[in-house]
């Protein structure tokens, strides 16, 4: 089971309208090159922690697979990953730095996904 800060986090980022979404992807891609990729090694989560994720991510995704395909193809992959990562750094935020938290949150937060406080 997610932490009810990381479910908040990812609950709200999977709800956002599928052109949101593909902004997130679009703004996450050009930040993987300057930090995101480092970033994301570096913030892990434990294997009970990556399961819930995934289960959870799963379930809040699928019913929206044809909708997120329709609008753009590949993008529920996309949206999945990127979900992920930063549902993952969200998870880390207290051990995160803030460039590392920045960089993987912060497209979401450009849509107006609330982002966690690294102290909370």
């Amino acid at each position: 089971m997610l932490e009810p800060v990381a479910a908040e986090f990812l609950r709200s980022a999977t709800q956002l309208p599928p052109d949101a979404l593909a902004r997130v992807v679009d703004d996450a891609l050009a930040r993987w090159r300057n930090g995101g990729r480092d970033a994301s090694r570096a913030l892990k989560a434990s294997g009970s922690q990556q399961h819930a994720l995934d289960n959870a991510l799963g379930s809040m995704l699928r019913p929206r697979a044809e909708e997120l395909q329709a609008f753009r193809q590949g993008l529920l992959s996309r949206v999945s990953s990127t979900t992920s990562i930063a549902t993952r750094a969200v998870l880390n935020r207290r051990t995160a730095t803030e460039e590392q938290y920045r960089v993987l949150t912060e497209p979401f937060g450009a849509e107006g996904v609330q982002i966690p406080r690294q102290d909370q």
